[in-house]
């Protein structure tokens, strides 16, 4: 079969095209005929060198794919057979034509919910409505959310609402990002290129922020804790685009009486997985996911534009056997 393989920590050009076997379901697994498999920022990180790969290259690359199951496992029952899935492939393996995954890692495709939407959105949304949950919002909070035209950030603009955000600000770091998140449903929407774009913030929030949906980390996440309610603020802390952890200290959140919950770690992982379907319910009521779909040969290509940031939707990688 043909797969994508990661030959080393590097740029794009180290996830190679090849011709690999074809792997089999052991004991309490199930293999997927891949349809729709989606390139993940946090692929990117891994493949540069700036998380550990959990294993060495050479290895076939990739977190999650979507298809039919078309084989079990022993131990697994049939009615597995033929159901359109998501799967989390735990880190390596889903840039291939054929997917091999435990059957407790897929989650069913609604009926009525494109495979391939799916795959754009089960990951970044998930997160969502992990996140939202654990905001546990009261329906009076004004929410800020960090890069709200794309990713996470684009699916808690969507959703902030539902679960309770009267006034939802979000940050883009371009006009047309700006746009997007408008569209998405921000009330306002702050450029977070500035350097002084927390004190735009404060002219644009029109009173203190209560909870902060941090995807930056780094020194962002300090500059932000004065424009948070006193006493009652919350940051959920759950991504280091800026390269690094937020850079926030007990020393700086006790006297302003805030709080930071750090979103990692394996309870917080269990979290996101038992909203997965809870997600995939709400695709027909979310913005197209998809920017575009390219085949799966072409997936350094799609880690290029990834790593631009460029892209509002998710890049798709499909195998020949399913262009249309």
């Amino acid at each position: 079969m043909q797969a994508i393989v990661m030959t080393g920590i590097g740029g794009p050009e180290v996830l190679v095209p090849r011709e690999t076997p074809e792997p089999r379901p052991g004991p309490g697994e199930v293999l997927i005929r891949a349809e729709a498999i989606p390139v993940l920022y946090p692929e990117t990180q891994l493949r540069s060198g700036a998380f550990p790969m959990t294993s060495p290259p050479p290895v076939v690359f990739g977190f999650q794919a979507a298809g039919e199951v078309i084989a079990v496992g022993e131990g697994v029952g049939t009615e597995y057979l033929g159901r359109r899935v998501v799967a989390d492939t735990a880190g390596a393996g889903s840039y291939a034509e054929s997917v091999c995954v435990r059957a407790e890692s897929t989650t069913p495709i609604p009926a009525g919910v494109s495979t391939t939407d799916a795959a754009a959105v089960m990951m970044s949304g998930s997160v969502a409505l992990a996140l939202l949950e654990t905001a546990a919002l009261t329906g009076t909070e004004t929410v800020l959310i960090e890069a709200g035209a794309t990713g996470v950030g684009s699916y808690l603009v969507q959703l902030a609402r539902e679960f309770g955000a009267a006034r939802v600000i979000a940050t883009a770091g371009s006009p047309d990002k700006a746009r997007r998140a408008k569209e998405l449903g921000a009330d306002e929407v702050v450029d977070h290129r500035p350097e002084q774009w927390a004190g735009d913030l404060n002219s644009s929030a029109d009173g203190a922020i209560d909870i902060v949906f941090d995807s930056f980390g780094g020194t962002s996440a300090t500059t932000l804790l004065d424009t948070m309610t006193p006493g009652s603020g919350r940051m959920l802390s759950y991504g280091w685009l800026s390269g690094e952890p937020a850079r926030v200290s007990a020393a700086e959140l006790i006297p302003r009486g805030l709080t930071l919950t750090g979103c990692s770690g394996p309870a917080w992982h269990g979290r996101v997985g038992r909203a997965r379907t809870a997600i995939l319910e709400r695709v027909p009521r979310l913005a197209p996911p998809v920017e575009a779909i390219l085949p799966l040969d072409r997936a350094a290509e799609a880690h290029e534009r990834v790593e631009s940031r460029v892209p509002l939707g998710k890049i798709i990688l499909r195998p020949d056997h399913a262009q249309p």
